[in-house]
This record gives structure tokens, sequence and C-alpha cells, in this order.
């Protein structure tokens, strides 16, 4: 296991698969894992489930529980019909300051590139309810579709990194950027500008997709998602950025994380913080027949 900008390099050779895609070939996805430690150290998992277009796209976001953080129980779906929407993407899972949950969904709008989130509490993440969803990034079905939001109540602050795609080109709406945002309770959200962004001629110039933070001695490291071209939606490979603060990351460096095949894609990122020191990796890799499965690894604390 090496490290990169002072957070471990995903190895999917040395990783489990936590759930497998629903099906056989391109198209068919289990990931987008959002993870989060409870008080009493259980793991809890929210994930995207998709197949290919025109046989359900992304049908549900499925929320389940581990003592382990490899053999998950499901406690709750959320299926896309719910929610008067095409296809579901990743969500966003937080445990509340008073014990409660909140789970954010990135919703497609029939018939269109927009995305929106809604949001959705409960008192426990078995008890999450798709008729209590309510709109707190709306977007812009006329300029720009808002999706997979990375959300941390730190310190008493919300702090949000959600992916935007502009809409201005009918034949370029995949190309993408993170911009940052703080609330005061994590549902009216004050926009405060670009944290992420491609670059140009490299790896990432398509876009950068915010996929966790984590931050450490006064510094904010992230895993982020990016693509070259228009070709590699929906496969992208993962970097780090680094900052000073939470809303401008800066790359750091190449890729550093790629599926089982060695090219691309792994994606979607999460990096929960144990109790023992460790790290456990969640992120979606793309298997050689095409789909693509949910996979966990663990990392030892650093000596």
């Amino acid at each position: 296991m090496g490290e990169a900008g002072e957070l471990p390099v995903p190895s999917p050779d040395g990783s489990v698969v936590v759930v497998a895609a629903p099906g056989d070939g391109p198209g068919y996805w289990a990931g987008g894992p959002s993870a989060a430690l409870d008080g009493d150290g259980t793991i809890w998992l929210a994930y995207r489930l998709r197949r290919p277009l025109g046989v359900g796209r992304g049908y549900a976001n499925v929320i389940a529980r581990s003592e382990d953080g490899v053999s998950f129980e499901t406690v709750a779906v959320l299926d896309r019909e719910e929610f008067d929407c095409d296809s579901l993407e990743r969500p966003a899972l937080v445990e509340l300051p008073d014990g409660t949950w909140r789970i954010y969904v990135s919703c497609a709008t029939p018939g269109t590139d927009h995305w929106r989130v809604d949001v959705i509490d409960a008192r426990h993440p078995s008890a999450f309810e798709a008729s209590a969803a309510r709109t707190v990034l709306a977007g812009d079905p006329a300029s720009v579709a808002v999706k997979d939001p990375v959300v941390k109540h730190l310190d008493g602050a919300w702090h949000l990194w959600l992916c935007c795609h502009p809409l201005d080109r009918p034949d370029a709406t995949d190309r993408m950027s993170t911009v940052y945002g703080t609330s005061a309770d994590g549902l009216a959200w004050e926009m405060e500008g670009t944290a992420l962004q491609g670059t140009p001629g490299r790896w990432d110039q398509r876009g950068a997709r915010v996929a966790d933070v984590l931050r450490r001695d006064g510094r904010w490291l992230a895993y982020y998602d990016g693509r070259a071209s228009q070709e590699e939606n929906a496969e992208e490979r993962t970097g780090i950025a680094v900052g000073t603060g939470p809303g401008h990351l800066v790359p750091d460096g190449e890729v550093i994380g790629t599926g089982p095949d060695g090219t691309w894609s792994l994606r979607y990122a999460s990096c929960l913080e144990l109790a023992d020191g460790g790290l456990r990796l969640y992120y979606e890799t793309k298997r050689l027949d095409g789909a693509h499965d949910l996979r966990t690894e663990y990392v030892p604390p650093s000596r």
C-alpha cells in the first residue's frame, strides 16, 4: 500500500468485493459509495445500483450496515420511481449532531441532462422514506446539473463539495468541476466558488469531481475522479488534491487509482477513518467484462 499526498493509494489487488454488479457487462454498476461510522462502531454504507440505459439506469440507492466493514446487511432501499426521476446516482450519508441521520440523493430530471439533489432526514438509517424527500440543491435546468455531493459536518460547520455539469453545450454535458459551499444546517447552502477543476493537457482535463475529503494537520486532502475525454465518461480514474482550505484544492501528481485491468476506471472513493487509526476505503471499479463492482480495502494505521 503506497501513499500519495498523505492519502493511501487504492490497491484493487488487495481489495475484496462488497457488492457485485447487478448484472454482467457494460452498464451494470454497483458503486458510488458513501460510508459513515457511528458511535457504536457500526459502519454504514449508502451506494447506488445501476442497469444499462433502457433497462433501468440508476434504479436504487441502498443503505446497509456492517460490523466488520466487509459483510453488509441491507436496511433500506430507495427506488428511482419514488423520486420522479430517470436515474439515481451517488448518495451522501451523514450522521447529524443529535444522532439522527440524513441522506442526500442525486436525481436525474426526466428527459433532460439536468440533475438535482434531494435530502431525507430520519431517526435511523433504516428509516429513510422517499416520501420525506425535499430538494435542497436544484441546479438550473437551463445551465447546470448538480449531483454527487460530498457533505461533511466538522466542528459545528457544514461543508459541501458538489459536482457541477454545465449544460450550455448539449453535446458536452459530461464536463464537470467541483464547487464548494457552506451551510448552518446542511440544507440551505451558500456556494463559494470552484474548489477543483480539470487541468488542460492532463488526464483530468475533461473534468474533476471530488469523491471524498479528509482534514489532517490543517490541510484538506481529497480523492477525486477525473477524465481526459468524453469517451472516458463513467470510467474515471482517481487522483488526489490538496488544499490549505476546503474551498481551493490543487491536484497533486498523476493518477493514483486504476481498476484491476490496469487501465481506467476506479472512481467514487470513500475513505472512512476508523477507531484504531486505520482507514477503510470503498470504491467502484470496472471489471474485465465492463460491469462495475463495489470494493473495499483496509489500510492499517501509519507507524
